[in-house]
């Protein structure tokens, strides 16, 4: 039994001495962007070199900032002499603002196992989360490769020549004979036919309501970061289409007024101030949101309300200022389906208090429907979404409002 201990401490003062002799037996870094894309998978690496003259097991414990609460992102290996290796990991971050990463915690064991040595890397960094410039960037790889049906987008048959006239060119095989320019042709004999382009350089504008009903969450995001992420993918989309995209924000006071313009720049603008935008709580006003509009844009523009009607009284209070917006602006309201209700309206109800739940889903999901009708009445067009979708439906009802020419 003695000679057994004595071996065991032989061994352990052999493998103390052969981890802690040498200063820097390990090197790791975190790679990591410096601003993360809010409501997407960003990815982040750890790489880490063995520079010990052995064979090394190591435990890597990574302090992720507090917002994602997780206290277990371990990772085990084990390096061989003069090996790297590099571990990847992903986060999804819901809420916009400052996130600060921790140290780098390596854990090393040497030859024996019996002695284990912590190496603390000091990578400690301020990263910012913006709106979901990711899924932009997405969008706009698939709208290079003509591949945008693959993001949900539809294909849109143009109506008519929603254009403004570009140039006289001959007529080729294929062009419509319907754009035949016959006082062109009878001037040179030749077939000639007008050619057209899309409409440039029409307003858009993306107003987002910051009031208390767009803090209500969804899948750990609030509605107000599900509009945001919208307006993002909206203004780039009109951008690219040439148009120019500028947002308002709101609630008790009108906030923020970005004008709209079509220059590089106005896309990092729109993320810049979309990045600091939060809810307070307040009711909103619209009153003071449409004198705004009225006084600001004084042109004829697409205006896209971001918001959250949940009930037919809420609507009408807000009815007649949206009336008076679509008298002299293509007025496009957005707002949110509760799909939560459809788990409750699947199942039936076997006492009193599912039966009462049941009913007031049944109420409120009617007046959704019953608010998209008295909006539609009055002019006012609308999208009815489920958060996960307003990105794209909003995307696809620009577009089918550039196809029919109504801006």
């Amino acid at each position: 039994m003695l000679v057994f201990i004595g071996v065991l401490g032989i061994l352990f003062i052999v493998d103390a001495v052969a981890v802690y002799r040498q200063k820097d037996g390990v090197k790791a870094s975190r790679d990591c962007p410096d601003r993360l894309s809010n409501g997407d998978q960003n990815p982040i690496s750890i790489s880490i070199r063995n520079d010990y003259p052995f064979k090394i097991g190591i435990k890597i414990v990574e302090e992720v900032p507090f917002q994602f609460q997780k206290r277990d992102l371990i990772f085990k290996t084990s390096l061989g002499v003069d090996r790297s290796e590099v571990f990847h990991y992903n986060l999804r971050p819901t809420e916009r603002g400052v996130y600060l990463f921790g140290a780098i915690n390596i854990f090393v064991t040497g030859v024996f196992g019996l002695v284990t040595r912590r190496y603390v890397f000091d990578q400690q960094k301020y990263v910012a989360v913006y709106p979901s410039f990711l899924e932009m960037h997405k969008y706009e790889l698939l709208a290079a490769s003509n591949r945008l049906t693959d993001y949900g987008v539809k294909k849109i048959r143009r109506i008519g020549h929603a254009t403004e006239f570009d140039h006289i060119k001959h007529y080729v095989l294929g062009d419509d004979p319907r754009t035949i320019n016959y006082k062109a042709t009878a001037r040179i004999s030749q077939l000639m036919v007008n050619t057209y382009q899309e409409e440039k350089s029409q307003p858009v504008y993306c107003l987002i309501d910051k009031g208390r009903t767009m803090k209500m969450p969804f899948n750990e995001m609030t509605l107000l970061d599900y509009a945001i992420n919208s307006t993002l993918m909206v203004c780039s989309t009109a951008l690219n289409k040439g148009d120019k995209a500028g947002v308002i924000t709101f609630s008790k006071n009108i906030d923020e007024i970005l004008p709209a313009d079509k220059r590089r720049r106005q896309r990092n603008s729109i993320l810049e101030m979309l990045y600091a935008q939060q809810t307070d709580f307040k009711e909103s006003d619209y009153e003071r949101l449409f004198v705004t509009v009225r006084r600001k844009l004084t042109q004829r523009s697409l205006v896209i309300l971001y918001t959250n009607f949940e009930t037919v009284n809420g609507m009408r209070r807000q009815l007649k200022y949206l009336s008076h917006l679509a008298k002299d602006h293509l007025v496009l309201v957005a707002f949110f389906l509760n799909s939560e209700f459809n788990d409750i309206l699947e199942t039936s109800p076997t006492n009193m208090e599912e039966t009462f739940r049941r009913g007031m889903a049944e109420k409120l999901s009617n007046d959704k429907l019953l608010i998209v009708k008295e909006l539609n009445r009055h002019g006012i067009h609308t999208i009815l979404s489920k958060p996960e979708n307003l990105t794209i439906d909003s995307i696809n009802k620009y577009l089918e409002f550039k196809s029919r020419g109504l801006i």
